[in-house]
């Protein structure tokens, strides 16, 4: 039996063409950098093109853009980076990634004080609260772009015109680049992170994009490279894969998205009509690549380990919080009644999966879900 992934929110495969770019820079323009003969300055070329294409694509300077190993410390190096020292106050929504949630913990730790924006029942931050949450000290605010678990699309540019510049945003586009138009001037953000392995990139590459006029603290020492900001010997080929995956998906966004979307439906329709009762958590008009249903009456857990045997991948939430057997804490933030909150599967989507194969699913999914139920 083959597999069917719908994991693509927790990494999607690496396009042919991605590698295909990657690899002379692993093999042939090997050298560092910041050497300055003949194939290092290639190896800077190649560098320096990658970082052009990326601030050309998300609406950047390519000085603003920072090579990172990932998201998660891109997000790390932002909240750290712009915070500087407490005591002060921090806002933030209470549905971000636990690479958000788990920085600005360690900050509350340290003196700062914490504050969450509510949300709505589907997930989308209420923008009209932003006013009276500012304090005269307030000094970062942070929500991501796109949810990671339900696909609620936030509302960027209306709390950024309610802020007004006074105190930094910081935004982890992560779940919306390379998939939704994102224009990092045009959020008005200053800060802004990606990750390439969300977009069919490599694994270990992501980038945060920091505005020319923000002071950014650096979290390592011990080199000049990237204006000392993050040091480090850059690598140029998981870069040029980083790049050469964005262009693609910038390429072809619309052509994706009508694809995607019409997964979406299909999907969604076969499980409402053969799986009921069913709860979508999250908007309907969402990022169309993910999907939080529950199946009231069954258990999460249970019904991943089934639907594993039975050839389809998914989650019950964030990858880098799977481990944990306690309920999602966006869906709680959400209010959602436990039986919801206790019976949810993500299944994310990628561009890639055939109107077949998401049928397929869909007939596993409810055939597991009616065993599970007699039983």
């Amino acid at each position: 039996m083959n597999g069917i992934y719908l994991d693509n929110n927790a990494s999607t495969p690496l396009l042919p063409a991605v590698w295909d770019a990657m690899r002379p820079y692993l093999t042939e323009v090997f050298g560092n950098p910041a050497s300055a003969h003949s194939i290092g300055r290639r190896a800077r070329r190649a560098l320096e093109d990658a970082r052009e294409a990326v601030a050309a694509h998300l609406g950047a300077h390519a000085d603003e853009v920072l090579f990172t190993s990932g998201a998660t410390e891109a997000n790390n190096l932002a909240l750290f980076g712009l915070s500087d020292d407490p005591p002060a106050h921090l806002l933030a929504s209470p549905i971000e990634h636990p690479s958000v949630i788990e920085p600005l913990r360690r900050l509350a730790e340290s003196g700062f004080a914490l504050d969450h924006l509510p949300v709505d029942v589907h997930g989308h931050i209420v923008a009209d609260t932003l006013p009276n949450a500012l304090l005269p000290d307030t000094r970062l605010v942070a929500v991501m772009l796109a949810n990671h678990e339900m696909g609620a699309v936030q509302p960027i540019r209306r709390l950024t015109e309610i802020l007004d510049g006074r105190a930094l945003f910081h935004c982890d586009a992560v779940q919306a680049a390379g998939k939704i138009p994102v224009h990092f001037h045009d959020l008005s953000v200053d800060t802004l992170t990606i990750s390439a392995h969300k977009f069919h990139g490599p694994k270990g590459v992501g980038a945060l994009l920091v505005r020319r006029s923000v002071k950014l603290r650096p979290r390592t020492w011990g080199g000049h490279q990237q204006q000392g900001r993050r040091p480090g010997t850059e690598p140029v080929a998981l870069a040029v894969g980083l790049a050469c995956a964005l262009d693609h998906a910038c390429r072809e966004m619309t052509d994706r998205l009508i694809h995607v979307r019409q997964l979406r439906e299909r999907f969604l329709n076969h499980l409402r009509t053969h799986a009921a009762p069913l709860v979508l958590n999250g908007p309907e008009d969402g990022i169309p690549h993910t999907l939080n249903v529950s199946f009231p009456g069954l258990k999460g857990d249970l019904l991943l380990m089934n639907l594993d045997l039975a050839g389809v991948a998914c989650s019950t939430g964030s990858a880098c919080s799977s481990g944990s057997l306690l309920p999602s804490p966006v869906l709680q933030a959400m209010g959602v009644p436990a039986a919801v909150l206790h019976s949810a599967l993500r299944f994310s989507l990628s561009p890639l999966l055939t109107h077949a194969e998401i049928d397929e699913a869909a007939e596993r999914i409810v055939t597991v879900v009616t065993r599970l139920r007699r039983q």
